[in-house]
């Protein structure tokens, strides 16, 4: 049996190459978050340090991605910036999903008044698109990257409370759960056993669609300057950095560029890949 399933997963990584290119592209550059202190070639780079005799040169041998405006090496800083956007992804999608899914699970589960009172708040967010409404909400929060975080996390919980509504509501009604109530079962524990975990598995294919969407909302809000601040290694703050040397020092924007695009597209091939496993009737999320 178990020669059957690793010969059937080649055969579908094969097929469909999706997970495959998404996966390993994501697994490198989680590694690289892990361990970029030890790959970083010049770690002071990273951090304050300048070396102002050293500014604007050109991708060479000693420095493969040049040097920025102030002498620090740019690919020390595209590295470290992997342990930026990406983990304000993570926390974006875990504080979503904390409140969207339990948002959902009660809206579907229990119907009625507490339904309308969660949904209509769940559509007022909707409403705007989350880049917009992350936008606001930074501007009025201090720049930095805990007030990137909330900022956009409070843009995108509402997705995840529509989608596991829907789930939770068709969960709740099947004759298993209604032998429980009749059972009288507390409803947290049927919540808990029996409509939560048979309502998550879009939201799985979701959150690894939304990893790409998340990065590049916190670079757009990075690159307008209401997140990362200097010196955090923050690519989209990189390419705001560099986009008035943009004619002349060409790779002050394309490498950190280059990052943000690279990582999205993993995570969104990897995605789009778990969707195919998971629903093959490719019905879409949203």
């Amino acid at each position: 049996m178990s020669g059957i399933g690793v010969s059937g997963s080649g055969r579908f990584l094969r097929a469909n190459p999706l997970i495959a290119t998404g996966g390993v592209i994501a697994l490198l550059i989680v590694l690289i978050a892990v361990f970029a202190p030890l790959v970083i070639p010049y770690p002071a780079d990273a951090g304050a340090a300048t070396h102002p005799e050293m500014a604007l040169q050109a991708p060479s041998a000693q420095h493969l991605f040049g040097t920025d405006q102030v002498g620090r090496d740019l690919f020390s800083r595209v590295l470290a910036g992997a342990r930026v956007s990406p983990v304000v992804a993570l926390f974006v999608l875990l504080i979503s999903c904390a409140v969207g899914i339990s948002l959902g699970v009660l809206a579907g589960y229990f119907g009625g008044i507490t339904d309308e009172v969660i949904m209509r708040i769940t559509d007022i967010f909707l409403a705007f698109p989350p880049l917009l409404l992350a936008l606001a909400f930074a501007t009025v929060l201090p720049a930095n990257l805990t007030s990137l975080t909330i900022a956009i996390a409070i843009s995108w919980w509402p997705w995840y409370t529509r989608l596991v509504r829907g789930q939770a509501a068709s969960v709740a009604g099947r004759p298993y759960v209604e032998a429980c109530r009749a059972l009288g079962i507390p409803s947290w524990r049927i919540l808990l056993r029996h409509v939560l975990p048979n309502s998550i598995t879009p939201v799985i294919v979701q959150v690894s669609l939304d990893v790409g969407g998340v990065i590049l909302t916190a670079s757009a809000l990075s690159f307008l300057g209401l997140g990362a601040q200097d010196p955090t290694p923050d690519w989209g703050l990189m390419v705001a950095e560099g986009q008035n040397y943009f004619t002349t020092q060409w790779w002050l924007v394309t490498f950190p560029g280059l990052a943000i695009l690279v990582t999205a597209l993993a995570f969104n091939l990897l995605g789009d890949g778990l969707r195919d496993v998971l629903d093959p009737r490719r019905v879409l999320i949203r």
